[in-house]
């Protein structure tokens, strides 16, 4: 049984669970502790998901906002696990002084602005979906995540992570596994749950890139910039640029993420190693977007996103169905001897997934 107009809801973590399962092996309680217990939860949570879904517990649909604006809502937690927690700014209130409240908000009103911008789709489900998010939840929890329903942000141990509403293409990754819940709807395994997770990647990048007015040029391409605290030795949670670079720390380990095929990890853990081998796919929109230049949303952006929301992509979708509709649509709406056309192709080639 699925909810949401037979749209299966997941729980998914920005975070991947092998970095979690490192920390919560090290000797040092002050990182081991808030690992454990993040695992600990996100295991709850995953489970709770599976159950509300598959009885049809979710609570009812929202009422819509207007269209063409959003309709945000920010809840406290108050280092709690009950959701989604106190109110504290709803749309039209004014900032107040918890910083993290207020990037939340911020965060959720940028992602609702790309999609609406730049490809006319009204919130994360086509439909004006009001927007919810829930900061400083439970003590030292390591992750944010998107529960079918809802954003959730813990605030980091300060060790290892920092507050997780600091980079903004979390907000709009985790958003993003809502645009796939509520259109190709991508099982969460293996590389279809390669594909959902490298969706989130490149909106949640596309979505700091139109922020910032940056061309593809101009952006570092990190997926978590900032989140990591001082003194771990990493710069991001991963590298849509180089996969693999994103950190090489004593205590997180080296960053796993393939850049191509030849380096594609096999794995039961991660559910299929959704959160490792989505560099494959990362890398290609990044050498698509970079060869094609200006800002990345315009063409790259255009393509993947016509991919995932045109009816074609099947829920277990691989990495070459993928590819087959990208170089599909490059050619419908740019014209087969585009740049654009070329591009894709191109981009798929240079990470070994073959086009049929």
């Amino acid at each position: 049984m699925t909810t949401n107009g037979g749209f299966e809801p997941v729980f998914c973590t920005v975070v991947p669970p092998h970095v979690l399962d490192r920390l919560a092996k090290n000797d040092d309680p002050a990182l081991s502790g808030p690992a454990r217990r993040t695992l600990v939860r996100d295991s709850e949570l995953r489970g709770r998901r599976r159950v509300t879904t598959e009885f049809a517990l979710a609570s009812a649909p929202l009422a819509k906002a207007p269209s063409d604006q959003p309709l945000r809502t920010v809840y406290d937690a108050g280092h709690g696990t009950a959701l989604p927690g106190t109110k504290v700014r709803g749309e039209g209130d004014e900032p107040g002084r918890d910083a993290t409240v207020n990037r939340a908000f911020s965060g959720l009103g940028a992602t609702f602005e790309l999609f609406l911008k730049a490809y006319g789709r009204h919130s994360i489900d086509g439909d004006g979906l009001p927007l919810d998010a829930t900061v400083h939840y439970d003590e030292d929890y390591n992750n944010a995540f998107w529960n079918g329903e809802q954003m959730v942000f813990g605030d980091g141990d300060g060790e290892i992570f920092l507050d997780f509403t600091i980079p903004i293409d979390v907000i709009g990754h985790e958003l993003t596994h809502g645009v796939t819940q509520y259109t190709a709807n991508l099982t969460y395994y293996g590389q279809p749950g390669a594909l959902n997770e490298s969706m989130s990647d490149v909106f949640g990048a596309l979505i700091k890139q139109y922020t910032l007015g940056q061309t593809a040029t101009e952006a570092d391409w990190l997926i978590g910039a900032g989140l990591l605290a001082p003194g771990v030795s990493g710069k991001a949670l991963r590298s849509m640029k180089e996969p693999g670079s994103a950190y090489d720390d004593d205590v997180l380990g080296k960053d796993p993420q393939p850049a191509t095929m030849d380096d594609y990890v096999r794995t039961g853990r991660d559910n299929g190693g959704v959160h490792i081998n989505s560099g494959i796919p990362n890398h290609a929109f990044y050498l698509a977007a970079t060869a094609l230049g200006g800002h990345a949303w315009e063409r790259a952006g255009q393509i993947w996103f016509d991919v995932l929301t045109g009816g074609d992509l099947p829920e277990r979708a691989l990495f070459t169905d993928f590819a087959s509709l990208t170089v599909k649509a490059a050619r419908e709406r740019f014209g087969d001897g585009g740049d654009e056309f070329r591009a894709v192709a191109k981009a798929w080639e240079q990470v070994g997934v073959r086009i049929p």
